[in-house]
């Protein structure tokens, strides 16, 4: 028993882990994009599960509409809590660890020190709701769990604020960006390499970790870095939350302490610019 399924293989963060099963030849990795698995369909689940026996699941699917969720959270209550729950029984049934992705939105944003394991989740929106929710449900269930929080995510893959800031500022003269929400942009590659860092240290060190780059920016600074890296030319102009809004109402701080990742795991995190010269990098090969 030592396969490893990762479902929402589809999305950002599944495409990511597959790049970092292919450039090191691991075996033995399952992916299972949302068409091939419904995490709400417990019958075809119970078959995945006595068929490949894995030893660790990685719960990468999940709704991140995030202004959508104001208006369907029925919708996102079913994958990210009634699909992390559902995962959580069977890998209870069969014996295998559960690594759940999470995320910064759990906080809401008013406290400005960085954010450790302990301090109070109290999200803002139908979003972080439903990831809290979906992070006490698979607690609740099974101990051999690892929730990972992690937050703006980016790479070379799918829909994410670096690509769009590419695009944007090759399309155009001028960008406003917000500037008064402050947090750490995540290369969603290094996350990936993490999962394996647990995956192989045996750990049953079970519980909630963040996970993100190291540093701290805005999203305006994390756009001028982009710019700067990419060599794109454009202004960029920075604007407050309150000038951009949108559905759903966004952390104003969610920069992550990650003192006890680092420790439990012995590892040292990149400093995101130097993840986002990385990433620039593939795009523009």
């Amino acid at each position: 028993m030592n396969s490893i399924i990762v479902f929402g293989a589809s999305g950002q963060l599944g495409r990511c882990i597959k790049n970092v099963v292919e450039l090191n030849n691991i075996d033995n990795v399952i992916f299972l994009p949302e068409a091939e698995a419904d995490i709400l369909d417990t019958e075809s689940l119970e078959k995945i599960f006595s068929k490949h026996k894995p030893a660790y699941v990685v719960n990468c699917a999940a709704y991140t509409a995030v202004d959508k969720a104001e208006d369907d959270a029925g919708t996102a209550h079913k994958i990210n809590v009634t699909g992390a729950e559902n995962l959580a029984i069977k890998c209870k049934a069969h014996g295998s660890v559960m690594i759940h992705i999470s995320t910064d939105f759990v906080f809401g944003g008013d406290v400005a020190h960085p954010l450790t394991e302990a301090d109070e989740a109290k999200p803002i929106g139908v979003y972080g709701q439903t990831k809290l929710d979906g992070e006490l449900a698979v607690a609740e269930v099974l101990n051999e769990h690892f929730i990972i929080r992690t937050g703006w995510l980016y790479s070379e893959y799918a829909n994410n604020f670096a690509k769009t800031m590419l695009k944007l500022g090759a399309e155009r003269d001028e960008l406003n960006i917000i500037a008064d929400q402050v947090g750490t942009p995540t290369y969603a590659i290094d996350l990936a390499k993490f999962i394996f860092t647990i995956v192989n240290s045996s750990s049953q060190a079970y519980g909630t970790y963040h996970y993100s780059n190291e540093g701290v920016t805005s999203w305006f600074d994390f756009a001028r870095a982009i710019f700067d890296i990419s060599g794109v030319k454009v202004k960029a102009n920075p604007i407050r939350t309150d000038q951009y809004p949108t559905r759903a109402k966004r952390p104003s701080y969610s920069v992550m302490d990650k003192s006890k990742v680092k420790q439990t795991f012995n590892i040292e995190i990149p400093y995101w610019r130097d993840s986002l010269v990385t990433c620039i990098g593939r795009i523009q090969q």
